[in-house]
């Protein structure tokens, strides 16, 4: 039997966001290789994927955020079952993270096949199904070109929108993010 050390668990919990038990369950089955433990993780995170595949993911973060030059905006609604989970630090980061990435792509299709650190969009919301024990899903993605692109996103990530102006005009920043603020106060 291979020893599994604190520091290997550590490192596979580090890597992948499972929990601590999980990741040393995994470094004993996989005997100690830290590439067959991830695998093991991932196959993991598929099966709990399925068991909650019928369930509601109604909460979550909605995320906006537009590129250096603003004149692309990405807006993606991370969703999952619960706000204790929509409101988690991770969860957050995994959801910005995600509409960073998104500013890329123009299709929902293209940004779940994407990369993201070694695995796809699609992997790694069933990866983190498992790691969380919630169907977390992409709830929404929508892109925007134009000539200034603004967002807002109101406190508590629930709400969000994103703005595209067709010419670029003195106080832009503030224009686009006045109009994504009403536009989500309407609910639009």
């Amino acid at each position: 039997m291979t020893k599994i050390s604190a520091a290997d668990v550590k490192k596979l919990r580090d890597a992948t966001g499972a929990g601590m038990m999980d990741c040393k369950k995994a470094l004993v089955e996989s005997e100690g290789d830290f590439d067959k433990a991830i695998e093991i993780l991932r196959k993991k995170g598929q099966k709990v994927a399925a068991k909650r595949a019928d369930r509601d993911s109604k909460e979550g973060a909605v995320i906006a955020r537009v590129n250096a030059d603003n004149t692309a905006g990405a807006i993606i609604s991370l969703n999952c079952e619960t706000d204790f989970v929509a409101k988690n630090d991770d969860f957050v980061k995994l959801a910005t993270e995600f509409a960073e990435l998104a500013l890329n792509y123009n299709s929902l299709e293209d940004f779940l096949a994407a990369d993201f650190n070694g695995i796809t969009v699609a992997e790694k919301l069933i990866e983190q199904t498992g790691v969380i024990g919630e169907k977390i899903e992409l709830g929404g993605f929508k892109k925007l070109e134009a000539p200034y692109v603004g967002f807002y996103i109101h406190a508590g990530n629930k709400i969000a929108s994103i703005v595209g102006l067709s010419n670029k005009v003195d106080n832009a920043d503030v224009l686009t993010k006045d109009l994504a603020m009403q536009v989500a106060s309407m609910g639009a």
